[in-house]
């Protein structure tokens, strides 16, 4: 893996926050940040293109972040395809790809823009995906902490040192979320569900918690880590948790993309989605 970050960009404010959030995060980690926009082949002549030449855009955004962070180390590089296949060819090997979680593309109302989402669910390495809300907010507070979703039964490991690492970059409090659910007979039951049965379920989930992350805050031990345990949907709980945190972790796996996807539409934060 390359020490490197790279950041996706357009002409759009909502690339300009991806940026910010990471140059921050390239200084964080102590590695060199590229600057990448991808011009599509059959592109309109630059020259009619607002508000600069396309050739000019990494350029822009490099002088821009160079003039609010001297000591950053960043260059820009001009790649012309499509952006999704492009930047996830470009990102491999690297520490982390970023981009906003939509460009200057797409509709009105549209949350999760289509570069963004074959990102998510393509790309190789771990991704950021970053809400254009920071453009106005920002930057995030050092002190917010980490949040990661975690199933039990099968944790994702690189989610999880992915998780814990970041959350010791920051010095920060990692809040680990696990969203259980009823017994099938229990959910299933016309019945309401008696409180002792639900009290003696949860704690039996609580217990699996914690077996789960043994292992990392074994490795991590200085991490302070907070476990919770949550009787909602995997997309509820995480972007219920997502409103105070820094950053969202999550793992990929085969047949997760269409709860990734819900859960972009949802968080408030960005979200890191780590590939299994």
């Amino acid at each position: 893996m390359e020490r490197m970050i790279i950041a996706g960009v357009d002409r759009s404010a909502r690339s300009r926050a991806a940026a910010d959030w990471a140059t921050r995060e390239a200084m964080l980690r102590a590695v060199p940040l590229r600057v990448v926009h991808v011009v599509s082949p059959d592109a309109p002549d630059p020259v009619h293109r607002w508000p600069y030449r396309g050739e000019d855009v990494a350029d822009h955004v490099v002088a821009e972040l160079v003039d609010r962070h001297p000591a950053l180390t960043v260059r820009g590089k001009i790649l012309a395809g499509t952006p999704g296949p492009v930047l996830r060819t470009a990102g491999d090997g690297a520490q982390l790809l970023v981009v906003g979680l939509r460009g200057e593309g797409g509709h009105a109302g549209v949350t999760v823009g289509s570069t963004a989402a074959a990102l998510a669910t393509d790309s190789a390495g771990p991704v950021v995906l970053v809400p254009g809300t920071l453009a106005d907010n920002g930057p995030p507070r050092p002190s917010a902490g980490v949040t990661v979703g975690v199933d039990v039964r099968t944790p994702a490991g690189s989610a999880l040192d992915f998780a814990f690492e970041a959350a010791r970059l920051r010095g920060a409090r990692l809040h680990a979320v696990y969203a259980w659910e009823l017994p099938a007979h229990a959910a299933a039951s016309p019945l309401p569900v008696l409180e002792e049965d639900r009290a003696t379920w949860e704690d039996d989930e609580v217990q699996l918690l914690s077996d789960a992350l043994r292992p990392w805050r074994a490795k991590y031990p200085d991490v302070d880590v907070l476990e919770d345990v949550v009787l909602f949907t995997p997309v509820e709980a995480l972007a219920h948790a997502s409103e105070g945190a820094e950053l969202m972790v999550v793992g990929r796996r085969s047949g997760s993309a269409a709860t990734v996807r819900e859960l972009l539409e949802h968080c408030r934060c960005p979200v890191a989605v780590v590939p299994s």
